[in-house]
C-alpha cells in the first residue's frame, strides 16, 4: 500500500513539474534569440535576425514528439549616421550679496559670460575692515586675469593685558 501511494506521489510530482505532456504529446521552449545580428534587407523596414532556438526539455508522451520553435524576430534595421555634435552657445549672468548686520559677514559677487569671455567681481571686509575687491576676466587670448585692491584703513582691535596669577614656589606649604 505504501508503494502505490508513493508512486502516486511521484507521478503527480512528475505532472506537475511538466515533464508529462497531455494532447499531442510535445512539449516546447520558446524562441530566444541570441546576440544574432540584424541582416540587410527585411520586411516592411525591419530587418529579419535570425532565431536561434533553446532546447526544449521534457520527455513527451503520446506521440513522443519534442518540439522547439525557432520563429524569426523582427526587429528595427540599424541605419549608422555620423555622430552630430551640438553647441550651445555659454551665455549667464548672476549676482548675490550678504550684509549680515549680526555677524558682519559682508560680501557681494557678479559674474558674467558670453562664449568663452568670463568677467566679474567680488568683493568681502577683511578681518582688520577692510574691504578687498577682485575684478577678474579670463578668454581664449589673455588667459585669467585678476586685480585686487582694498579700501578702508585696518583696525586691529586693542590687546588685552593679561595679568599672570601668582606662583607658588617649590617645597612651599600651606598651614591653616
Amino acid at each position: 500500500m505504501f508503494a502505490k501511494v508513493l508512486f502516486a506521489c511521484a507521478l503527480v510530482s512528475v505532472a506537475r513539474a511538466g515533464l508529462l505532456a497531455g494532447g499531442h504529446g510535445a512539449l516546447s521552449s520558446q524562441s530566444i534569440v541570441l546576440g544574432a545580428p540584424a541582416l540587410a534587407h527585411g520586411y516592411g523596414g525591419y530587418a529579419a535576425a535570425p532565431a536561434i532556438a533553446a532546447p526544449a526539455l521534457g520527455y513527451g508522451l503520446g506521440h513522443g514528439a519534442v518540439v522547439a520553435h525557432a520563429a524569426p524576430i523582427y526587429r528595427p534595421a540599424i541605419a549608422h549616421a555620423a555622430p552630430v555634435e551640438v553647441y550651445a552657445h555659454p551665455r549667464y549672468q548672476f549676482n548675490y550679496g550678504v550684509a549680515d548686520g549680526h555677524t558682519g559677514d559682508q560680501k557681494s559677487q557678479w559674474e558674467a559670460r558670453d562664449g568663452d569671455v568670463v568677467k566679474g567681481q567680488y568683493s568681502l571686509v577683511e578681518p582688520d575692515g577692510t574691504v578687498r575687491t577682485v575684478n577678474y576676466s579670463a578668454d581664449d587670448h589673455n588667459g585669467f586675469n585678476a586685480v585686487v585692491s582694498r579700501q578702508g584703513h585696518a583696525a586691529h582691535p586693542a590687546a588685552h593685558a593679561v595679568v599672570a596669577a601668582p606662583a607658588l614656589g617649590h617645597g612651599a606649604l600651606i598651614h591653616g
